[in-house]
């Protein structure tokens, strides 16, 4: 990735980090501000599944998908809102999931963790607001990633059958989505949960 940015004349840094870890978000944003002078935007895109209904999922299972997609999330949005409060100025884009907004079949943990990342923006977008700090969330469904293709075919053709525009989502179609809430265009535009799903949740 880095290579990729640098080949399209910009500047890439890769760091390694525990996204559970507070400490190392910190040190993530201090230390992108030391290579680029700046911080100004912030995107959370980390999840894990862990699929299970109620009765059968374990401690385990619940801790660790809360420990990464939600507690994950509030590192670096807290690293992340210290800075853009001197500075007076950042955006915040969280990646969640439909699953946060209806919930889902076995997936209580994953659902309450996305959820929960969306009650979370909102509260910050009400904190950040007076020092310019724009906090929005997108809710994809189902995207074709490596991941989603790995699926079993029955379990891709019933996540198709709700989707009225007949197709995924690919990350190209998220990623104009959360560019356009990382620009100016969307200066007026905080505490919204985007989604992007071709009609999947509806």
């Amino acid at each position: 990735m880095v290579e990729e940015i640098e080949e399209r004349g910009a500047k890439g840094l890769a760091i390694q980090a525990d996204v559970s870890s507070y400490a190392d978000a910190e040190k993530m944003v201090e230390t992108v501000v030391e290579e680029f002078g700046s911080l100004d935007i912030m995107v959370c895109n980390a999840g894990i599944t862990w699929d299970g209904v109620i009765w059968k999922m374990t401690e385990e299972q619940w801790d660790q998908v809360i420990r990464v997609n939600l507690k994950g999330y509030f590192n670096y949005n807290k690293a992340a809102a210290q800075h853009f409060k001197e500075m007076r100025y950042g955006k915040i884009v969280n990646i969640s999931s439909i699953n946060g907004m209806r919930g889902k079949f076995a997936q209580a943990n994953y659902a309450a963790s996305k959820g929960g990342a969306i009650a979370m923006s909102k509260s910050l977008a009400k904190e950040l607001g007076r020092f310019n700090v724009n906090v929005n969330v997108v809710a994809p469904g189902m995207v074709l990633t490596d991941m989603v293709e790995a699926l079993s075919p029955e379990f891709q053709e019933g996540a198709l059958a709700e989707t009225v525009l007949g197709r995924f989502a690919t990350p190209e179609d998220c990623a104009n989505l959360v560019a356009f809430l990382c620009s100016d265009m969307s200066r007026h535009i905080t505490g919204e949960g985007v989604k992007i799903d071709g009609g999947q949740y509806i």
